[in-house]
């Protein structure tokens, strides 16, 4: 969760150059989900400065562009595999600022099946924070003009995402969440090699976050 006018400031504060904010202020605090558009902040190599570009969150599905698959990319893998490596050697590579995120629980229920419960994590400092994204300009036949789509760039979990919500998963993963100084590495602005911005890619430790509940969606009034 984040606001543009929040997204648009704080990268202006990380940066020389300015940002653009490619939809319009506003102060309104809004939840980014799964198919739907993320404010990505990109380095514009032309113009030497970053832009905030509405791009949809998760590749078109080779078989149904509408459905988006895949959403996520391992930071161990995303400069090796397809269809992540060529984009990440191009400098495809983005930020999204969130304020908290999600984290899903693997809940066993009485009837032996399993269930997701969504947990909300705020880290409770109001302090914005870059989330890895790699990022995608994609042709589609059904469609006049070519797409923009992201997926989030995950890490291992951390010790306290993986001994609380994520303690019955085999392989916890968690958002790759960009140090202040490692963004313009990340977004490729200072010509470092791939492999930099690879090295950026780091699970954080030592954090004192709160998880709670996700907030249940109001029923639509009749």
């Amino acid at each position: 969760m984040f606001s543009w006018a929040e997204i648009v400031e704080f990268s202006t504060l990380l940066e020389s150059g300015g940002a653009e904010d490619a939809s319009g202020s506003n102060d309104e605090i809004i939840t980014h989900r799964v198919n739907g558009m993320l404010p990505v902040i990109v380095w514009d190599s032309e113009a030497k400065r970053r832009r905030v570009v509405p791009m949809r969150w998760g590749l078109p599905h080779p078989k149904d562009w509408r459905r988006p698959q895949p959403i996520h990319a391992r930071a161990e893998t995303v400069e090796a595999i397809e269809p992540f490596r060529k984009a990440f050697h191009a400098g495809q590579r983005g930020i999204v600022v969130f304020r908290t995120f999600n984290e899903g629980e693997e809940v066993l229920k009485p009837s032996g099946k399993t269930e997701t419960r969504q947990w909300t994590v705020d880290p409770q400092d109001g302090r914005p924070r870059g989330f890895a994204f790699v990022w995608r300009r994609l042709e589609i036949p059904d469609l006049p003009a070519p797409i923009l789509a992201c997926v989030m760039v995950t890490v291992p979990a951390n010790e306290l995402i993986r001994r609380t919500l994520k303690s019955q998963e085999a392989d916890p993963r968690m958002p790759a969440i960009l140090e202040d100084d490692a963004w313009s590495t990340w977004l490729g602005e200072d010509g470092a090699a791939p492999s930099a911005a690879k090295a950026v890619l780091k699970t954080m430790e030592g954090v004192n976050w709160q998880a709670a509940p996700e907030p249940k969606k109001p029923r639509p009034r009749r």
